[in-house]
Parts: C-alpha cells; sequence; structure tokens
C-alpha cells in the first residue's frame, strides 16, 4: 500500500534559503487559490454551519475545496502520536526504516479520514438532501474532498521534507487567521444594520462615520464600540494580545549543559514557558468544537429532550452568516462571554469558562509532554544518547533537576495560554483569543525560523 502512496522525495542537496522562501510562498498561493474554487455539484444552504467553531483551527472554508482544511492531517497525526507515546505501536525514531514507516502509516491514515470525512459530509446533507444530488453528484464531491486532501497532504509534505520552511500545517492555520483579522480590519462590505448602511471593516467604517456624520464625537464612540460589527477596540485588543504573547515568548530558563565526548564543549537548553507551544489551546478548541458539533445535530433532532437541553440548547445568530450560538446547557457555559455587558449579566457563565480553560488547557499540556516524547525521562534519554549531562549535576541525577522545570513549565505554560485566550475573548480580539493565540506562536516559530536560516547563511558565506 506504501508503494502507491504520493510522496515527495526528501532534497538530495541543501536547498538554499532563497529557494525554500520561493516554495514557501507558492505553496500558500495554491492553499489561498484552493480557499476560493467552490465545490462543484453542492446545493447551496442557508442552514447553521455545524462545523463553524471549528475553521478557525482547522484552516478550512466553507463551500470551497478546502472544506476539510487541515483536519485529516491533524488527526492523522495526533491519532499515530497518541498510539506511539501511549506504546500501543512501538516505533524507533533513530530507525531509518521504522520513521518511514510511522509516516506512511500517518498519511494512509490521514487518507483514509479524508475519504471518511467527505463521506460524512454528503451523508449528513451538509450539500442538500442526498436524494436531490444525486449518486453522480454525491460522488463527484466525495472525489474534489479527496483529491483536495491529497494536494494538502503533499504541501505539508513538501514544506516538512525541507523544500520550505515550517510546516504547511502551521502556514495554512496562520494565514487563514491572519486573513479573518485583516478582512475584519479593512472589509469594504456594506451592511444594513438597522441604523443605517455601515461597512464591515473597522478601519474603513471607522473613516466612512466621521466623513458622512456632523457629530463627529459620537460617530468616534460609535466606531470605537459598535455592537454586532468589528470595531476599532476589537481591533486595539488583538494588537494588544498580539504583544503580550510576543513578550511571554522570551520567558524561559537555561539549563547549563555540558558533552562528555568534546572537553570543554558546553551550551544551554532552553526550557520555555511556552512548553508545549499551542499543542494545549489546540486540543481545548478541538473538544469543545467537537462538543459543539455533537450538540447541534442532537439538538436538531431531539430538541425536547432534557439530556440534550443539558448538553446544548442552540439558536440561529442574527446576522451570523449560517452560524448557531448556544444559549444554555454545557455547551453554552463552555463558549467564551462576547462581550463585557453579557459577563456582567452572568458572571457565573464568566468564572465557569475561565475555570474549563485554564484547567483543561494546563491537563492537556502535561499530558502532551507524555505522549510527545518531551517529557523529563525522555529529555534525559536525549542527554544520554548525545553524551551531556547538567553542568553540575552527575547523569543519574539528570531526570531529578529536568522533573523541578519541565512538568511545571508544561502545566503553567498551559495554565498562562488558556489564561491569554480568555483575556483575548473577554476584551473582544477580532479572530477569537484560541485563533490569535494560534497566530501569534506560529508566526514567532516562523520569525525565529527565518533568523535561524539568515544566520546559518551568513556564516556558510564567510566560512
Amino acid at each position: 500500500v506504501m508503494c502507491i502512496l504520493p510522496e515527495v522525495r526528501a532534497p538530495e542537496r541543501n536547498v538554499q534559503f532563497k529557494e525554500r522562501m520561493m516554495w514557501t510562498i507558492i505553496t500558500l498561493l495554491i492553499f489561498l487559490v484552493c480557499c476560493q474554487i467552490p465545490l462543484y455539484g453542492i446545493r447551496s444552504s442557508s442552514s447553521a454551519d455545524p462545523f463553524y467553531w471549528m475553521r478557525v483551527i482547522l484552516a478550512s472554508n466553507r463551500g470551497t475545496l478546502m472544506e476539510l482544511g487541515i483536519s485529516p492531517i491533524v488527526t492523522s497525526g495526533m491519532v499515530m502520536q497518541l498510539l506511539a507515546g501511549s506504546k500501543i505501536i512501538h516505533v524507533d525514531q533513530s530507525n531509518k526504516e521504522d520513521r518511514a514507516l510511522f509516516q506512511g502509516a500517518q498519511k494512509l491514515c490521514g487518507l483514509l479520514i479524508t475519504i471518511g470525512e467527505a463521506l460524512a459530509y454528503v451523508m449528513s446533507g451538509m450539500y442538500g438532501d442526498i436524494k436531490e444530488l444525486g449518486a453522480g453528484n454525491a460522488t463527484l464531491i466525495i472525489l474534489q474532498l479527496f483529491f483536495a486532501g491529497v494536494i494538502v497532504l503533499v504541501l505539508d509534505e513538501l514544506l516538512t521534507k525541507g523544500y520550505g520552511l515550517g510546516s504547511g500545517i502551521s502556514l495554512f492555520i496562520a494565514t487563514n487567521i491572519c486573513e479573518n483579522i485583516i478582512w475584519k480590519a479593512f472589509s469594504p462590505t456594506t451592511i444594513n444594520t438597522g441604523r443605517g448602511t455601515e461597512f464591515e471593516g473597522a478601519i474603513i467604517a471607522m473613516f466612512h462615520m466621521l466623513v458622512t456624520r456632523s457629530d463627529k464625537v459620537r460617530a468616534l464612540n460609535e466606531a470605537f464600540y459598535r455592537q454586532n460589527l468589528p470595531n476599532i477596540f476589537n481591533l486595539l485588543a488583538t494588537v494588544f494580545v498580539f504583544i503580550i504573547v510576543i513578550y511571554f515568548q522570551g520567558f524561559r530558563v537555561d539549563l547549563p549543559v555540558k558533552y562528555e565526548r568534546y572537553r570543554g564543549h558546553t551550551g544551554n537548553y532552553p526550557i520555555k514557558l511556552f512548553y508545549t507551544s499551542n499543542i494545549p489551546i489546540i486540543l481545548q478548541t478541538a473538544l469543545v468544537s467537537n462538543l459543539y458539533f455533537f450538540s447541534q445535530l442532537l439538538h436538531k433532532r431531539y430538541p425536547t429532550n432534557i439530556l440534550v437541553k443539558l448538553l446544548g440548547k442552540w439558536q440561529e445568530q442574527d446576522g451570523g452568516r449560517g452560524a448557531s450560538v448556544p444559549v444554555s446547557g454545557l455547551a453554552y457555559y463552555v463558549s467564551p462571554p462576547t462581550s463585557l455587558a453579557e459577563i456582567l449579566y452572568d458572571p457565573f457563565h464568566a468564572l465557569f469558562y475561565l475555570a474549563f480553560i485554564l484547567i483543561t488547557c494546563a491537563l492537556f499540556s502535561i499530558t502532551w509532554i507524555e505522549v510527545s516524547g518531551s517529557s523529563p525521562k525522555d529529555v534525559a534519554r536525549q542527554f544520554r544518547d548525545q553524551q551531556m549531562v547538567i553542568k553540575g549535576f552527575r547523569e543519574k541525577s539528570v531526570i531529578k533537576v529536568l522533573n523541578r522545570y519541565i512538568p511545571i513549565a508544561a502545566a503553567f505554560g498551559g495554565m498562562c495560554i488558556g489564561a491569554l485566550t480568555v483575556v483575548a475573548d473577554f476584551m473582544g480580539a477580532i479572530g477569537s483569543g484560541t485563533g490569535i493565540l494560534l497566530a501569534v506562536t506560529i508566526i514567532f516559530q516562523y520569525f525565529e525560523m527565518f533568523q535561524k536560516e539568515r544566520g546559518s547563511e551568513s556564516l556558510s558565506f564567510f566560512s
């Protein structure tokens, strides 16, 4: 089976930085084009989008080739990582054959999930009644989604194999979120709000109000605090959260290490505050998104059932463009308050949401270091394999020292990520707290990668 799977060969030479930048831009352009090509054969639907809450982290676009986004890749990656981390399957990453087999199995799992999700989307009536679509159109939609999934898989592999920078997953998530923020700031779309026609973009709306209205103070006040549409305060909150997250990225503890093989060679092993990066918030959002999805489906079919009501009651959002919002039940309490007025009206909702985010992010962060091979035990093994020790400590004491820092960094870092997400949601930042956290951490990773690549090229030039 592995021999028929699409594969990108690893480069046989060192790919220059400019060439890697070129392939990264080409990959991004292909993704953006696929986000705009509509699926052929679907019936337009004005019903609520059950996957609305998942699209931020899955880089998907409803009704287009990128309907599934990176969902198959992320899901297959997490499944295989959990299987390997829990020792259900044994993988020796230092063995080339084991590594190739693991990557092939992950790719096959991703393709199977793509077919499964495409079938589920069509059979659930998301693109219209299956009887109205017909067998031909239904098959065509599934094939379109499958080949789009293959394209995403190949693009991601192209970057991770060394032809580009970073990974396709990170690039697509960051692009999708940043595109949303820029659109909400500069959108020229006009919307009739009942107070007259207004521009959707916060900045364009502000200038339009200042030019067309005689009372400039009132116009400025409305531009900053208008309801149900992006405003300047939301935009400033987004910038504020960006700066705070970048500031926290610099928090770390450097453990001095030395090499036993090469005397005199020393270095530092950094343990960052965000030790597990954005993984906790991705897992937490995936959990909540699945809860939203099943809650909406059950509420649609059994709206009067008591257990379904306890899970979540939903209603169409005014002007929400196909989005439903939870109004009671568990789904409501794990959803972020949308404004300060809502926090004051229902403080228990705000407190429950805060506690839920902090606890789940901390637990996911601690769990992830165990299954991803970054626990104190795994790091101590890496030190031993590379013949490294922490200065001032014997080899046997390395794991004790790592136990002082790594679990605390994982738990506290996960809570900080969760807390920043809550702050962004409470302030009404554009793109949701989760989206901004993902975008900032990914962009910062690319910045570090860019600096590292430029530095290595400078060194190779002088040598």
